[in-house]
């Protein structure tokens, strides 16, 4: 049922519902932001003329759903040695020279990649990254067994589904690489297990950034995954836990 009560754009449960006359229905944020309704708004399925905003419930109020915010931390046997976490692992920087740090299976010897202690595989979980302003730097979700030793593919191929910021281009990690319009100073990542879709939300002014869309990542456990290179900072923000467990 929750699905019937969800926005497919940014995935949470509806703020402010609006529907369109075919019928899908949306948060009137996320359909006054999305790309294609800045001008006159479409269908967003038959694409044949204009479709009108009917609101679902009074302007203000909201379906008192809990939010599936989860409390993410950094997992320090996963950290590669030239990262260093904060004392409340929360957040992830890079540091010049490598520290002396135990050799683990675990741990990622070449990329500079750090995973959540949390793993999920099922329900609907979300985060949010503060990532500043410049800096090179990567935010998404990997599968437990991607690969931690040498080179990786920052790809769904090697078991990952990301956005991030390399040399001033944002862009979406697929083959090819897609470019993204803008990198905002904080990012949601919202993953639905049970349709195996990752979405990425501006979590300034809720706009969306870029989605993974459902089937495209497997069944599994599936960690937060963060890549940082020199100059970049990241910190996960609080959020209010809640939705299924990881196990």
């Amino acid at each position: 049922m929750a699905k019937h009560f969800t926005c497919p754009v940014c995935l949470e449960y509806f703020t402010e519902p609006v529907s369109l006359e075919c019928g899908h229905n949306f948060c009137r944020a996320c359909i006054s932001q999305s790309e294609w309704c800045q001008s006159d708004l479409f269908c967003c399925v038959r694409g044949q003329g204009p479709a009108r905003v009917v609101p679902l419930v009074p302007p203000g109020s909201l379906l008192k759903s809990p939010r599936m915010h989860s409390n993410v931390t950094l997992d320090p046997d996963t950290a590669h040695p030239q990262l260093i976490l904060s004392e409340d692992r929360k957040s992830v920087r890079w540091r010049d020279t490598r520290q002396q740090l135990s050799k683990k299976p675990e741990r990622f010897d070449t990329a500079p990649c750090v995973l959540g202690c949390e793993g999920f595989t099922s329900g609907r979980h979300c985060w949010e990254v503060e990532v500043g302003a410049g800096g090179s730097w990567a935010v998404g979700v990997a599968k437990e067994s991607v690969k931690r030793k040498g080179g990786i593919s920052l790809s769904p191929d090697g078991g990952i589904w990301a956005v991030g910021q390399w040399e001033g281009q944002f862009q979406a990690l697929i083959s090819p690489v897609t470019p993204l319009p803008r990198a905002p100073s904080r990012i949601r990542v919202c993953l639905d297990c049970d349709r195996g879709q990752v979405t990425f939300i501006d979590a300034g002014d809720k706009a969306p950034i870029f989605t993974f869309p459902s089937g495209s990542v497997p069944g599994g456990r599936i960690r937060p995954w963060i890549w940082v290179w020199k100059g970049s900072r990241l910190s996960l923000t609080p959020g209010t836990a809640g939705g299924a467990e990881g196990s």
